[in-house]
């Protein structure tokens, strides 16, 4: 029997010639600086979502500004999920003029353009 020898190739890369592995170690390598030691482990900040930065501005004063550009200032008594907001002693204004004053507000949070809470700024 006669056998055919068939040349195969020492090393098999699915990727070009200039992805070599030889190329890859030597950046590897060049990219390693052993002068910088690691960093400690820090735990992550604690994330400002809005929902929750709502929920913990409860009973202070917050402006209200809806799509329709109306905007209402009291205090909010409660937010949910939803972003529906509760303001009692609220005011409402268009444009800046005053329009009304409501002893309790309920504001559907789809109709929410912002919310704006007055002790931080």
């Amino acid at each position: 029997m006669a056998s055919a020898a068939v040349s195969v190739p020492a090393v098999f890369s699915p990727y070009p010639s200039c992805f070599s592995t030889d190329v890859f170690l030597t950046v590897s390598r060049a990219t390693r600086n052993p002068k910088v030691s690691p960093q400690p482990f820090q735990p992550p900040q604690q994330s400002k979502r809005p929902l929750t930065i709502l929920q913990k501005s409860m009973n202070k004063q917050v402006s209200v500004r809806l799509k329709n550009e109306i905007e209402y200032r009291g205090k909010m008594a409660n937010v949910d999920p939803y972003m529906n907001v509760i303001l009692v002693d609220a005011e409402e204004s268009e444009n800046g003029n005053k329009i009304a004053n409501y002893g309790k507000v309920v504001i559907r949070g789809n109709n929410v353009l912002y919310v704006k809470i007055e002790d931080r700024l």
